[in-house]
């Protein structure tokens, strides 16, 4: 009579025939996000050129997720919006070239590949994070010409042309509020995990040609081309403002920022905000030993006040130096902006694993390797982020082989964001079929986004983990299973278990 309860509590089983096995409840899932960037400025990661079929951009579409999800990633980045530009269907910019080779000009037959991208990526549980460049209006190897949609042509007061490329002036108001105005409107019409921005605040500095015959002197700067912006420092100033210009910059940026981020949560609470801006903090922060450009005085970008007001979910700083080099040792890194997380959000350094390659001075896997051994070590952090997905792709001297085997052998969950959301989904139901197989079944309440699943057989427990929706799991009759369900912000359930049958 007790075995009949017992099955009758933890398992809809016809019958009562035999005893049940004891469960010794399994470790916590682990936990880390392993998200890969994929680029579409010059097809650098999809597609994998201009004016390909539609079926062959799917195709390598589902090429790339396939790869994420057999690396056991969870995350992919997604590069949405490259240059004042669309990879999906938009009344405010014009598609992309990357696509069809001609900006303005959809892919024929229509599609949506954001939309076909999220859906395809959550199909793999992986999470779709979309990724935009807020002011790059050309990029340099651009081949087509502006569309008349463009916001070159239809506010060209706001796009400025600097060196080979053209970008929207950060203190001109309807460029960014072009900006807040397409990133809106991504995270009103798609079911996007995240929303993600890169280190492209104000341009990279451009060389100035030295005057004839002029020499630098040891230790003097070479001189750059100033951002031509006078006119709208001219009207900040003639309505009374009081920064200096350099400062004014950065404000301009920085109220961006923060308004990026009020308005995803404003919109999505459970949508994540991230940035991954260039790697180097400010030159009078800096810990001894580092040295290199300055994000904060070139590019106008004050990423440590970003980090200590809160203004993100996650902080991915683009540490593309290896563990142990001069000026710019990674670990050293680490430890900084570590330092730097008052408010104890998410920070998932940037790795280059593009870099690994047969150049005089390229990588080899080990470099990453042992960066993610770093990372792991230090319990501030909580995943990282490898740019970028062609070198996976292309198992650049067995990078992807080496992750498979070792550092990705067991997946994990996305870690928890609980300033967002800390409620955990209802608990799933678990029921044994006749055949054998187990169905996992939602309950009313919070819906899942996935599912942890623990399974021991002969005392050894393996875990994995299961998109949301319809699951029928074949699994032994003398499996021990564990499941939970897990929202789309890492918040766990609790655990429900089904023992196996003794086998007799």
């Amino acid at each position: 009579m007790g075995w009949c309860l017992l099955a009758g509590l933890v398992v809809l089983l016809a019958g009562c025939v035999t005893p049940l096995r004891t469960v010794v409840a399994p470790p916590p899932a682990p936990r880390e996000f392993r998200a890969v960037w994929v680029a579409t400025v010059a097809n650098i990661d999809w597609p994998s050129q201009t004016g390909l079929p539609v079926a062959q951009q799917r195709a390598e579409m589902i090429t790339l997720l396939d790869r994420a999800r057999a690396l056991k990633f969870n995350a992919v980045i997604l590069q949405v919006r490259p240059a004042a530009d669309a990879l999906y269907p938009s009344k405010l910019e014009p598609w992309s070239e990357y696509l069809s080779g001609t900006q303005g000009v959809a892919p024929a037959p229509l599609y949506d590949p954001l939309q076909e991208w999220i859906t395809e990526a959550h199909r793999r549980g992986l999470e779709l994070h979309a990724w935009f460049n807020p002011y790059r209006a050309r990029h340099d190897k651009a081949k087509s010409a502006f569309a008349p949609t463009h916001i070159a042509r239809t506010h060209p007061d706001s796009v400025k042309r600097y060196g080979d490329f053209w970008w929207m002036d950060p203190g001109d108001e309807f460029a960014s509020q072009r900006t807040l105005a397409v990133v809106d409107d991504v995270v009103r019409r798609y079911d996007v995990d995240g929303i993600h921005i890169d280190d492209y605040f104000y341009p990279y500095p451009i060389p100035a040609p030295l005057p004839k015959g002029k020499k630098l002197a040891p230790g003097e700067a070479a001189p750059v081309v100033d951002f031509p912006d006078d006119a709208s420092w001219q009207r900040y100033r003639a309505a009374g403002g009081k920064l200096e210009r350099a400062d004014w910059r950065r404000e301009n940026v920085n109220q961006l920022i923060e308004q990026l981020h009020a308005h995803v949560h404003a919109l999505k609470p459970w949508v994540k905000f991230g940035i991954s801006p260039f790697g180097l903090g400010r030159p009078d922060r800096r810990p001894p030993g580092i040295e290199g450009f300055s994000q904060y005085d070139k590019l106008y970008a004050d990423a440590e006040l970003w980090l200590q007001r809160g203004w993100l979910d996650y902080f991915a700083p683009q540490l593309y130096w290896r563990a142990g080099q001069k000026g710019q040792d990674f670990g050293t890194l680490l430890d900084y902006w570590a330092r730097q997380n008052t408010m104890q959000r998410h920070v998932w350094p940037g790795l280059y694993t593009s870099a690994i390659g047969d150049a005089p001075k390229g990588w080899t896997p080990e470099d990453i390797l042992r960066q993610i051994s770093l990372v792991r070590a230090d319990p501030r952090f909580t995943g990282h982020i490898q740019y970028s997905m062609v070198a996976l792709l292309e198992d650049r001297h067995g990078i992807a082989q080496k992750l498979a085997v070792a550092a990705y052998a067991d997946e994990a969950l996305v870690p928890a964001t609980p300033w967002l959301d800390a409620t955990p989904p209802a608990v799933p139901q678990l029921k044994r079929q006749k055949s054998g197989a187990v169905a996992i079944l939602p309950t009313p309440g919070k819906p899942a986004a996935s599912y942890a699943l623990w399974r021991q057989q002969d005392g050894a427990w393996k875990f994995s983990i299961l998109p949301a929706g319809p699951n029928l799991i074949p699994a032994a009759a003398t499996e021990n299973l564990v499941v939970s369900a897990v929202d789309r912000l890492g918040n766990e359930s609790a655990r429900v278990t089904l023992p196996g049958i003794v086998a007799r």
